[in-house]
């Protein structure tokens, strides 16, 4: 992957110059070290810098067709381009690069705008068509790469991240209220919508294009379930088969690279079953990385050993500790430039460290998986809500939660009070289109308790309601376990787990994830699967454990899913609290920024060092504050102070 940046004047003549297409890609050089490209003309300007993985030496970017009249900067990879290439050539296209980006202009030269439907990849792209003065940006089907844009005064501003936008605008961008509102609900603010007010993200599966003055998107692509009686037929082994064939596919061509590949190894049922498929159906060396905490409740250790010594991978493992996580915080929240609510992907940052250091630019993860296949938590417990919400006053259905969440500390006496406040969200409408979640909402919700005052006067509270304007309108005609799926990937998954935890972490050392579960063919064949064939009763990921049985060891596959995590609170008040702690949560500070009200941060700060501060609410509150109040100062203080000092 590498990062991308430009400008196109579509509505009049272009007013950027060298110096400023130069800024704004040396704020991305993390995401590509290995050499930068520019190209201007009238209209537009185009900035590339290059992580080197394809055709390292004559892959460099801006590329063009053969007269020169399409021109693209591309951030990303297109694993299918040496069937595409084949393609084009015998159909006349001329090539000058081995690169998949090439590919990119001889394909649009083809198709059109249609061309897209023919990658599959990983990508954000922008292309410039001087014939017919269109210039385009798209992002790939479900959002694993960024790309975020902005107008001013006739110009189209984009970047790989928001930071490279920045520095090229006259003024600093207010913040977004609505955004934070959300993002405190959802874990990530409403696609198109970003922290910063007047800049947006493209969102995933989305093609915008700017032409004769004017600028549209539309979706080109989205997740699509069938109607209950129109689920894909096939016995089971079929189906299992089938999908072994499809993830084995989707693995082979995400090794395709001009440097060596790795993989995530976390001990779990998807990265056991990634680095089985490698070894077994490619040639390419077993190198792994795993993650490890000093905390036991956290570290999957044992785990990652079965399947290490069962291939006999070469393997490295880091070792995270909670002030691992306090020293790495403040420069994880630069990268993500966004707050966060836990500090899970502050060690996938220290992760990627590791992997860059060991010489690798490339790592194949297991993310996707829960999504695509129903691994979650949340889609068993929607599961049992809807058999509860059938009798709603039954006292026998609800403690049937209590088997998913064997961990949580509810004596008998609380226990149906608890399980009716928590998991009876809503029991009496079980269709609407958010039941499933509901109930994590409100628990998260509860962090903007403590905005203060002024800060909730600007707000409309209207977070679900600008949510539902985003989805399919076919949403409430789909079964409740496939609207989970989809309200899981519209939400968590794109705007958090690929994003903050994902691509920032991994790009912060200029590292490419790949995902094979995420392959849009293995999308589309689970979408049309039988729900109760994804998780059989509640035995999650049911035909993936049938497809890799004979791969992956057997207690692997019958483990109890650990969800990944990473201490929170704890990573801060273990051992001695870092200054800027002190410091971001200062009644001075947050009295000056706004956001929060100091009194009842006040309040919580005591409970922790009390060591009542006990549960997600806590813990979330926290680390949300605490990151927003980071990303404010490193977003708007820091950075200008950079800019200023460039210019």
């Amino acid at each position: 992957m590498c990062g991308i940046a430009g400008v196109f004047g579509f509505q009049e003549k272009l007013s950027c110059d060298r110096s400023t297409l130069q800024n704004m890609i040396d704020m991305l050089n993390h995401r590509g070290p290995d050499g930068q490209g520019l190209y201007l003309d009238e209209k537009v300007a185009l900035a590339h810098a290059r992580l080197s993985i394809i055709d390292i030496e004559g892959g460099s970017q801006p590329i063009h067709n053969e007269n020169k009249t399409v021109w693209t900067v591309f951030n990303g990879e297109i694993f299918n381009y040496i069937e595409l290439r084949k393609d084009l050539i015998a159909r006349g296209h001329h090539f000058y690069t081995h690169t998949d980006s090439e590919v990119i202009v001889h394909l649009y030269e083809e198709y059109g705008e249609d061309f897209v439907a023919r990658l599959n990849g990983q990508f954000a792209i922008a292309i410039w068509d001087i014939a017919c003065e269109k210039f385009i940006l798209l992002r790939d089907r479900v959002g694993i790469l960024p790309l975020f844009y902005t107008s001013r005064h006739g110009q189209l501003l984009f970047a790989s991240e928001v930071k490279a936008l920045l520095v090229a605008l006259p003024d600093t961008p207010a913040l977004n209220p609505a955004a934070l509102e959300q993002l405190m609900t959802f874990w990530a603010a409403v696609s198109p919508a970003t922290m910063f007010k007047d800049i947006f993200e493209l969102s995933p599966g989305h093609m915008l294009v700017a032409h004769r003055g004017s600028i549209s998107s539309y979706r080109y692509w989205d997740w699509c379930f069938p109607l209950p009686n129109e689920y894909r037929r096939g016995s089971e082994s079929q189906l299992r088969d089938e999908l072994l064939d499809l993830l084995i596919d989707a693995t082979k061509i995400r090794l395709r690279a001009d440097v060596p590949v790795g993989a995530y190894l976390s001990g779990g049922l998807d990265s056991s079953t990634l680095v089985s498929l490698i070894h077994h159906f490619s040639d390419a060396p077993l190198r792994t990385f795993s993650l490890a905490f000093a905390s036991k409740s956290f570290d999957e250790r044992e785990h990652q050993q079965q399947m290490i010594e069962k291939i006999n991978a070469d393997n490295s493992h880091l070792l995270c500790r909670d002030q691992d996580i306090a020293e790495h915080f403040e420069d994880s929240i630069w990268h993500s430039e966004s707050p966060i609510l836990r500090t899970a992907p502050v060690p996938m940052k220290l992760l990627s460290n590791l992997v860059r250091a060991k010489g690798y630019k490339v790592v194949l993860t297991g993310e996707g998986a829960d999504e695509v296949l129903g691994g979650y938590d949340i889609f068993k417990e929607s599961k049992l809500r809807q058999f509860w919400a059938k009798q709603p006053a039954s006292v026998a259905r609800p403690t049937l939660l209590k088997r998913l969440y064997p961990y949580l500390d509810v004596s008998p006496g609380r226990a149906q009070r608890y399980l009716q406040n928590f998991f009876g969200v809503s029991l009496e409408q079980p269709d609407t289109a958010f039941f499933s979640h509901l109930p994590r909402w409100s628990t998260t919700a509860k962090c903007k308790n403590f905005f203060s005052g002024p800060f909730k006067e600007q707000l409309q509270g209207n977070a679900e309601k600008v949510l539902a304007e985003h989805l399919s309108a076919n949403l409430k005609s789909w079964h409740h376990f496939n609207r989970a799926q989809y309200v899981e990937v519209k939400t968590l998954m794109a705007g958090y787990l690929l994003c903050s935890q994902g691509d920032r972490m991994l790009m912060a050392n200029s590292v490419e994830g790949r995902f094979p579960f995420l392959d849009h063919r293995v999308i589309e064949f689970a979408n049309q699967l039988d729900p109760n064939i994804k998780m059989k009763v509640l035995n999650e990921k049911y035909l993936l454990k049938q497809a890799v049985k004979d791969y992956v060891p057997k207690s692997i596959i019958q483990r109890h899913k650990q969800p990944y995590r990473a201490p929170d609170i704890d990573a801060f008040f273990s051992g001695n609290t870092p200054d800027f702690v002190h410091e971001m949560l200062s009644k001075e500070r947050l009295d000056r920024y706004g956001y929060f009200d100091s009194k009842k941060v006040a309040l919580l700060l005591a409970k922790i060092k009390a060591g009542h501060a006990i549960g997600f609410k806590d813990n979330m509150a926290f680390i949300g504050m605490l990151s927003t109040q980071v990303w404010h100062s490193k977003i708007y203080r820091e950075l200008f102070r950079q800019f200023l000092e460039i210019i």
